[in-house]
């Protein structure tokens, strides 16, 4: 299998959690990177995500959207990853003309782009388990799974996933889409609980306060800490067997809420927690029970095992008490 190390590599949203993370590892594998960001308020962006390696990377601040842009960084580029979206589900259903905008016109425009001026690139989409919504099967969940969203980002990630796979069949483009989990770890934003509930219950530990879990914290979910999907991201581009497909991306395992908000205090050290009720807004996107069946990404790939969860907490934890004022 051939490997990423030393390639050159497009990251959109790079900025952000995840493409910070997967820059710094690139940069670790002599690749030459370049960064761009739209620094969309609220979504994550964070110039000190990049500061261990703000010198070895080629940052651009623009927007995936905007095609004389795109059509300039494609170019030259072995490996696009296509991170940047609009990626707040509740923010989906108050401004969903935002979210079709971003995520699927972006996508578009990159997909045109790399048509035109990159056809040989390898690219991967970043979509999301919401693109499944409510599970209707026993757990765990395949990509054959019906797809039914709770709110407008799951239909905007699944229309950039299906245009992703056209491309692939039409034009020929080596894309791959990954139906990405929760993740959490460093350099995730922590201002408000919107964008991730894992590293929301870590800073409410931190901060020795109350973790709010909603009913009676039985829904389950698969969470991934962000070391298991970096490893991922940098190995599945270049497996010809992935192109033109869609894959779970996960560790597989379930956890409830309850359990997960006992587990993040007892490894922090610190805080409490209350059960609290649904407000209408987040109840009427709830998917309910989630869990990754990885069994099509582990026929591709060797995956490692997943991070124990005590450990990749106690990592985020003591990232975050190192940098708070950075986050906080």
């Amino acid at each position: 299998m051939e490997h990423i190390d030393g390639k050159n590599v497009l990251i959109t949203g790079g900025l952000g959690f995840i493409g910070s993370n997967l820059a710094i590892e690139l940069v670790r594998r002599n690749c030459r990177v370049t960064i761009i960001d739209n620094f969309l308020p609220g979504h994550g962006a964070n110039e000190f995500n990049i500061d261990p390696i703000v010198e070895q990377v080629d940052v651009h601040v623009c927007d995936v959207r905007d095609e004389m842009a795109m059509n300039r960084l494609v170019r030259e580029k072995d490996v696009i990853y296509h991170l940047a979206g609009q990626i707040n589900h509740l923010a989906s259903m108050r401004d969903p003309f935002l979210d079709v905008d971003i995520n699927v016109r972006g996508a578009l425009v990159l997909l045109e782009a790399c048509r035109r001026e990159n056809p040989d690139a390898a690219l991967v989409f970043s979509g999301t388990r919401g693109q499944y919504g409510s599970t209707m099967t026993e757990l765990p969940v395949s990509e054959d799974h019906p797809r039914n969203p709770k709110g407008m980002y799951g239909v905007t990630n699944n229309a950039a996933e299906q245009i992703f796979t056209l491309y692939h069949n039409v034009h020929g483009l080596k894309t791959v889409s990954l139906r990405i989990t929760n993740t959490y770890g460093p350099r995730h934003q922590m201002m408000t609980d919107e964008y991730g509930v894992f590293n929301w219950f870590v800073r409410k530990a931190l901060d020795n306060e109350a973790i709010q879990v909603f009913g009676q914290g039985k829904i389950l979910r698969d969470f991934m800490y962000i070391d298991d999907l970096v490893d991922i991201l940098v190995r599945i581009p270049l497996v010809e067997g992935a192109y033109g497909r869609a894959l779970n991306v996960g560790s597989g395992e379930g956890i409830n809420f309850i359990d997960l908000a006992k587990t993040i205090i007892a490894a922090v050290g610190t805080g409490s927690y209350e059960f609290t009720g649904f407000d209408e807004e987040r109840k009427a996107i709830e998917p309910g029970d989630y869990v990754a069946d990885i069994s099509r990404l582990k026929d591709l790939i060797p995956l490692n095992s997943p991070t124990p969860m005590d450990e990749g907490i106690q990592k985020t934890a003591a990232y975050y008490r190192k940098y708070k004022k950075q986050y906080w």
